[in-house]
């Protein structure tokens, strides 16, 4: 089963399934499925063609895939070009979200600096 240019596995529940589409979670999920009137725990290979396209319909209803991207870059751009604390933030690659920085956010910065050790200096010994 295709939607929205996605292949959905055949051999997963459609509950974890549908998460393979970009801005669907488990609860979207859920609700897609509850909406449609489906069962979460069937697979998609045993879907019939009238329930396959009651999900496609309401999946339609939300901002999925490439629009939700599109919609995040664009949200993203505007902070850094109204020079918010956010967008500068995104514009240096460090955290957005106000976590510590000191000894953290290593994936964020890189690994060009190296280990922070204990933060002690050594006691010098005489």
């Amino acid at each position: 089963m295709r939607i929205s240019g996605i292949t959905i596995p055949d051999n997963k529940r459609l509950e974890y399934g549908l998460r393979i589409i970009f801005g669907v979670g488990h609860s979207l999920a859920l609700t897609i499925l509850k909406d449609a009137k489906v069962d979460p725990t069937k697979e998609s290979k045993a879907l019939t063609s009238d329930e396959e396209n009651a999900i496609r319909r309401e999946i339609e209803k939300y901002t999925i895939e490439g629009d939700l991207k599109r919609d995040i870059s664009g949200n993203v751009k505007r902070l850094k070009d109204i020079k918010a604390y956010r967008g500068v933030r995104h514009l240096r690659g460090l955290p957005v979200r106000g976590q510590r920085t000191k000894t953290n956010s290593r994936t964020r910065r890189g690994n060009v600096r190296k280990t922070m050790g204990t933060g002690r200096r050594a006691v010098e010994k005489k």
